[in-house]
Order: structure tokens, then C-alpha cells, then sequence
């Protein structure tokens, strides 16, 4: 196994140079040459997938969309490896302020919505496919106030939730659009003060990043990759700084079969097209 295994990741934060350089250690370290290569945006990095210039990628959930509508186009196979534990059964939520007389989807008619980046799954296009589910169409039922932060990040990093959770708070939107993780942080870092808010409405459990395998990769090394890196332990003093640091506490075997919303979201909005192409006019990363 003297082959390099290189494997792609968006720079969405200094952090991701500290991260990949400690887990090439590691698995060097375990007798895997493992190399990495920053991007900084996911679509570039998911055309590199395709053609065969990375063996890995650490994607997002819309990535992964991507990625699998350009294989299925070209004829080509992927597969997932690995996820983290705190990738999965994640749920998106619809919040409004506490004291208000917003009680369902259908009171937003007529009011503004706050959502994330564009390309945010949790912030933008998962929620807004729950308001679509309750019959008020996002841009004509209701107004929307989107917060582009990261645009090309596909929401990594709170990707604009926390601008739209300060306008709902100001009043400048009637609703806030955020994963559930960070309406937590949120009332914890004071961004909404606790009992200011309430939710109006939550999607199903979806699942968010997996590692990706591209076709042209070595089938053996990416089976020893997913080996070591399921291995890896919390009680690892070498490993867990490293855990702590991508937000996770343990490695679970990735699967594909939470990403069913978000694909029916990609194609309602027509933000990628059945081939993989980019489809949405207004996206730019």
C-alpha cells in the first residue's frame, strides 16, 4: 500500500488545515500515506471526485447530491465510507418569536422568512421544502430575507443562521430558519436569549456529511482508510483532539438513505439539474 490516498475538504474555517494535517499524521503514522487538498468550494471539489483527481471527499449533504446526479449521469458508482455519529438524524426547524400569534406553517403567508446561504441545506432548502409540504410556496406566500454568508460552503460553519436568527429577534423577519444544533447554541451564546423564541415547525431526521468515494479510487486502500477510521477511539489521547476538533466523538459506517428530502429539495428548486449541473441563476460560489 505505497499508493498516496488523497482526499479532498472544503477550507471552511482555518481549523480544517489543523484537522487534516493531524489526521495525515495519524494515518501515516498507521502505515497509510494519506494526503489531502483543500478547496474552497464544494462544487469544484466534487468535479474533481468525478474525474478522478481525488480518491476522497469530505462532503456535505448537497455535495453528495451532486456528486451522486454526476455519476448517474456518466454511468459511474459511489459510495459512502464513514460519517460522523453527529451527522446523523439531524432535523431543521422553523422558529418564530415566543410572544407572537404564528401558530403553523400557513400564518407565514404574507410574512418574511428568514433563512441561511443559498446553498445551505439546513438553513435554506430543507426548511423551505417543509414550508412547501404545508402549501405556502417560499418566494410568493411569503417573503424571503436569505442571508448569504459562505456562499459555496453549502452552510458549513452557521452559514448566515445566525444573521437570520438576529432578524428574527429585531423583527426585521417574522420566522428564522435554522438546523437544530444551532437554535441549542444559539439560546446558549445569548443570539436568542432563552424563552425568546419558539418552534413552529421541524423537518424529518436527515442525515448531513459523509465521505465520499470517488470511482478511480483503490479500492483496497479506501477499505483500509474506513478500517483505521472507524477505529479511531475518543479514549485515543493522539485521536481525540482531533475528534473534538470536526465535531465528533466516534466514526459510524456512512449511508445514503437519509438524504431522500433533500434531493426531492434540489430538484423542486431546480438548484441542480437530474445531470449534476448547476441549475440554481443566483448561485455563484
Amino acid at each position: 500500500m505505497s499508493r498516496t490516498l488523497l482526499l479532498g475538504a472544503v477550507a471552511y474555517d482555518p481549523k480544517v488545515v489543523t484537522i487534516w494535517t493531524g489526521f495525515r499524521s495519524w494515518f501515516r503514522e498507521r502505515g497509510l500515506d494519506l494526503d489531502y487538498v483543500l478547496y474552497s468550494h464544494y462544487e469544484r471539489q466534487v468535479e474533481d471526485l468525478l474525474a478522478s483527481r481525488i480518491d476522497l471527499a469530505w462532503n456535505s449533504p448537497l455535495a453528495w447530491i451532486r456528486a451522486e446526479r454526476l455519476a448517474r449521469a456518466r454511468g459511474l458508482d459511489l459510495r459512502t465510507v464513514a460519517m460522523r455519529d453527529t451527522d446523523r438524524d439531524l432535523t431543521s426547524v422553523i422558529v418564530v418569536r415566543a410572544e407572537g400569534n404564528l401558530h403553523s406553517p400557513a400564518d407565514l403567508r404574507g410574512r418574511t422568512v428568514a433563512t441561511g446561504a443559498i446553498d445551505s441545506p439546513q438553513a435554506t432548502l430543507l426548511p423551505l421544502a417543509l414550508l412547501r409540504g404545508h402549501g405556502v410556496d417560499p418566494g410568493a406566500d411569503v417573503d424571503l430575507l436569505r442571508f448569504d454568508v459562505g456562499v459555496g460552503l453549502h452552510g458549513d460553519h452557521i452559514g448566515g443562521e445566525r444573521d437570520a436568527a438576529s432578524a428574527l429577534l429585531a423583527g426585521r423577519a417574522d420566522a428564522a430558519c435554522l438546523i437544530d444544533a444551532n437554535l441549542l447554541l444559539f439560546g446558549r451564546d445569548g443570539t436568542l436569549p432563552s424563552a425568546s423564541v419558539r418552534v413552529l415547525a421541524q423537518t424529518e431526521p436527515y442525515d448531513h456529511c459523509n465521505m465520499s468515494v470517488g470511482p478511480g479510487a483503490d479500492q483496497a486502500l479506501v477499505d483500509r482508510f474506513g478500517e483505521l477510521l472507524l477505529s479511531m477511539s475518543y479514549a485515543d489521547d493522539s485521536a481525540r483532539p482531533l475528534l473534538d476538533l470536526e465535531g465528533l466523538k466516534e466514526w459510524l459506517p456512512g449511508r445514503t438513505d437519509r438524504y431522500a428530502a433533500l434531493d426531492s429539495a434540489v430538484t423542486d428548486t431546480g438548484f441542480y439539474l437530474p445531470d449534476g449541473t448547476l441549475g440554481a441563476d443566483d448561485y455563484r460560489p
